[in-house]
């Protein structure tokens, strides 16, 4: 099955929990981002092959200090999420109104930024999902830039590599292993047909272990 079928499976069917869960089962422990990274607009459910993008603080504008950033956006390829690493600054907001336009009409389907973002007006406008820890409306040159990108980056307490599938929703942020995608999607789908078995067999009445003895999921 193609990415984009294996995307829209998963933004049906499943939640962050659920792959967190999968992943917890698969020995992969520490695969959700921190808590403060939270949606723009609580609906938005964001999947997609990670794009990663590394910055950091700086304290004088650079000469050409865009250059790199702008690279890495023009090389977003469809169904990519951008994966923003800042280190957690407050310096200022890396992600705004035009990177996300770019981002967009190259074909990625969100943005998850371990920083701040402004523009937040605009972005909402265009319907765009964005994950961020929060706003700050100054621009970045002279406060950071970006150095690198498709590279390993530190977002939110967890390493996520280039090709590694974000799935984010309004629980939080869950990074999947490149390398066990796949099978992770496989049993979620099975644990999710398990809970739907337990949450209707409940509402018919019956006690939580009995349930629980039959399915093994709560």
């Amino acid at each position: 099955m193609q990415d984009a079928q294996l995307f829209e499976l998963m933004r049906n069917n499943l939640y962050t929990g659920v792959i967190c869960d999968t992943l917890d089962a698969l020995g992969y422990r520490n695969q959700a981002m921190a808590e403060n990274i939270r949606p723009l607009r609580t609906g938005d459910i964001l999947v997609g092959r990670a794009k990663t993008i590394h910055a950091v603080d700086t304290f004088y504008a650079h000469d050409n200090c865009y250059d790199k950033e702008i690279e890495a956006i023009d090389s977003i390829r469809p169904g990519e999420v951008v994966v923003g690493a800042t280190n957690q600054s407050k310096r200022n907001g890396l992600w705004g109104e035009l990177l996300s336009t770019a981002s967009k009409m190259r074909g990625a389907n969100g943005a998850v930024i371990d920083g701040l973002v402004r523009d937040t007006r605009k972005i909402l406008e265009l319907a765009f999902p964005v994950f961020s820890t929060g706003f700050k409306p100054v621009d970045s040159k002279g406060r950071g830039m970006v150095i690198d990108y498709d590279c390993p980056v530190d977002a939110g307490g967890v390493i996520v590599k280039p090709g590694d599938v974000i799935f984010a929703d309004i629980d939080g942020v869950a990074v999947i292993p490149k390398e066990v995608f796949e099978t992770t999607v496989e049993q979620a789908l099975g644990k999710v047909e398990s809970e739907n078995n337990t949450r209707r067999e409940l509402l018919e009445g019956k006690l939580l272990r009995e349930v629980y003895d039959k399915y093994g999921v709560l």
